[in-house]
């Protein structure tokens, strides 16, 4: 194989350049202005007067913001699958197939051939802050492994197909870059998970693998089977020799962080990137607390939402010319693949203005994705309530939170439930959430695929009254105070699980 890492290095030189001479106000204004002239003759463009847009506040006043519900039943699902010149000109070849909403299993999110080139042009901004910081790299001397999920996809009409964004990635995938792609069409294509991590732990390692992309959750699975085929603890020296680079995002990293870096042992760095099947967001280009930067020179125009005012009647509507740092705003995309003033879900702080470098700090509805499952709390609070009635049970209570895996274990859910009358099992209902959850959501679905992503989900039940004598404890008590549903802080979770242990005997 040729190492193509010197051209990347002259490219990364020059890309590097334009990047710092960026001012970044003005090349989203002129972002918006190319993507709005662009779509002024679909559906969308012509419903909101895009002619008579001339700035950002016009388009402000033309265009109200929705969230993915909203555009699919006004706009993507009358012409589904054949979208044509609805919210985008031409056809839309592509849905990145996710889920995260209570109108069904799945959303479908246009990705349309400039989506392509914008996740593309985020890929070697990555590559340019790589060798950037390591000017000794040779990362296009060996393969890019990907893991991620089934690269199939469905062909749901002439010319368009749904499926996994990895899948789609792979499948559009530039000429010069399938020759350091990892793993084989072949492997892919495998949609068992146990059969395929079995297949890539052994394969991987006999691959010059240089730089490693994945779900951090899914990443421990494979290289705890490939510990346990080699006898003994490993690092990625003695995996991967020459890996230099592995790329994270899409869930909170902090609980993993340890047992990456010492799996790393200080030779392949850590490098986070925020990539959403709306578009690729932002990505790590200096060190973790630096934030990540936005990018706004891909075809992407952001908003930005105070959180606390998203659902109001007037919501005031920042973008980077007037956005602040330490504020916690709701992300709001306009793109190439036709998302026009699009509630993403996800809430970010800036932590840079100039430039513009922001932290993720949640989720404007609350969710549980320790492992990527993406659960959102309807879904839970469904599957809860599903299975007591199903059971003839009583719920008062519950808080449901993670249970991250130690070295050789699998994560899992744990649910504190409270009873009217405490049952003399709870297998029978943890399976019955367990059961409802997989039939409702694809990414929990894969996350559990014959136990291999995440165990079954474990509850424990507590006498009645236990929460009200925990939110005592906690100075919580009175009509304001909720129990919360799902506990996505470390801390707290562990603070109810240690008050129910010394309470429940």
């Amino acid at each position: 194989m040729m190492d193509m890492t010197p051209p990347l290095r002259l490219y990364a030189r020059w890309r590097r350049a334009s990047l710092a001479k960026l001012d970044n106000r003005a090349v989203q204004q002129r972002q918006l202005s190319r993507l709005v002239q662009k779509a002024a003759s679909t559906k969308f463009g012509c419903d909101h007067s895009f002619a008579t847009i001339n700035d950002v506040a016009d388009f402000q006043r033309a265009v109200p913001l929705r969230r993915y519900d909203d555009f699919w039943r006004e706009y993507w699902r009358p012409a589904f699958p054949v979208i044509e010149d609805v919210s985008w000109p031409g056809r839309v070849p592509y849905f990145a197939v996710t889920s995260g909403t209570t109108s069904g299993a799945s959303k479908y999110i246009p990705v349309t051939a400039d989506m392509n080139r914008s996740n593309t042009q985020a890929g070697l901004d990555l590559l340019t802050h790589h060798v950037t910081a390591r000017p000794k790299s040779d990362v296009f001397g060996g393969k890019s492994f990907m893991l991620g999920g089934s690269t199939d996809l469905v062909c749901e009409a002439d010319g368009v197909f749904s499926g996994d964004l990895s899948g789609i990635a792979i499948k559009r995938l530039p000429w010069w870059a399938r020759q350091f792609a990892f793993p084989p069409i072949e492997v892919a294509l495998i949609t068992d998970w146990e059969e395929k991590v079995r297949r890539l732990a052994t394969l991987s390692v006999e691959t010059d693998i240089r730089v490693i992309t994945g779900t951090p959750s899914w990443l421990l699975i494979l290289f705890d089977k490939q510990e346990a085929n080699a006898g003994r603890p490993v690092t990625a020296r003695d995996l991967y020799p020459r890996l230099e680079m592995l790329v994270h995002g899409g869930v909170n990293f902090k609980p993993y962080r340890a047992r990456f870096e010492h799996f790393l042992a200080g030779g392949a760095e850590l490098r986070e990137v925020y990539p959403a099947s709306e578009g690729f967001i932002a990505l790590q280009d200096q060190t973790p607390e630096d934030g990540l930067r936005l990018l706004t020179d891909t075809g992407l125009f952001f908003e930005f939402v105070p959180v606390e005012e998203l659902d109001s009647k007037n919501p005031t509507r920042h973008w980077l010319g007037t956005v602040e740092k330490d504020v916690n705003y709701a992300i709001v995309l306009s793109t190439c693949s036709g998302c026009w003033g699009y509630i993403i879900g996800d809430t970010v702080r800036f932590v840079s203005l100039d430039p513009p470098r922001i932290l993720i700090t949640g989720r404007t509805s609350y969710s549980l994705s320790a492992f990527g499952e993406h659960l959102i709390g309807e879904e839970i609070e469904d599957a809860v309530a599903g299975a007591a009635a199903d059971l003839g049970l009583t719920v008062t209570d519950f808080s449901v939170g993670a249970v991250y895996p130690a070295a050789g274990e699998l994560g899992r859910h744990l649910y504190v439930v409270e009873f009217e009358r405490i049952p003399n099992e709870t297998t029978v209902f943890a399976k019955a959430i367990d059961e409802t959850l997989k039939a409702g959501n694809d990414d929990y679905r894969a996350h559990r695929s014959e136990g291999f992503g995440m165990d079954a989900p474990e509850v424990r039940a507590v006498a009645p009254g236990t929460f009200a004598r925990w939110m005592k404890a906690r100075g919580r008590m009175g009509g304001q105070n909720k129990v919360p549903r799902i506990i996505n802080d470390q801390q707290l979770f562990a603070d109810l699980e240690r008050f129910t242990r010394e309470t429940n005997p």
